[in-house]
């Protein structure tokens, strides 16, 4: 797989656009929500954002990808307030890795959710 960076990076650390060539799998993953096996939801987005990319990798790792394998993420955040700590988290968890990227506030289904991430990958 090849990928090029179309456009330069934007400000809040992501592509505006890449280019993937000869991928031969791609991977949809539906909006991982922050809430625990048992239904628990933590309180602080910290903890939550946590929760949604950890089973972001999971879905990745159980089609044997990683986070380096995402073309593109787009992440719902409960109040634009979120906004600069949802992008110091992301760029901790991508470290240089940087997909397409949409981040949308927005009335969750959960009123206890304050993220859900959903993204493809390819590979």
């Amino acid at each position: 797989m090849n990928r090029k960076f179309i456009a330069p990076a934007a400000a809040g650390g992501h592509a505006e656009a890449v280019e993937v060539s000869n991928a031969t799998r791609i991977l949809c993953i539906s909006g991982q929500t922050p809430e625990n096996e048992d239904g628990s939801v933590p309180g602080t987005f910290r903890e939550q954002c946590r929760i949604a990319w950890q089973k972001i990798e999971s879905r990745l790792s159980a089609a044997g990808m990683t986070l380096e394998n995402l073309a593109q993420v787009r992440m719902f955040l409960a109040d634009r307030k979120l906004a600069a700590e949802n992008r110091e988290l992301r760029r901790e968890i991508l470290g240089h890795h940087t997909p397409a990227l949409a981040v949308v506030v927005a009335d969750l289904l959960d009123e206890r959710w304050l993220v859900e991430i959903e993204a493809l990958a390819l590979a």
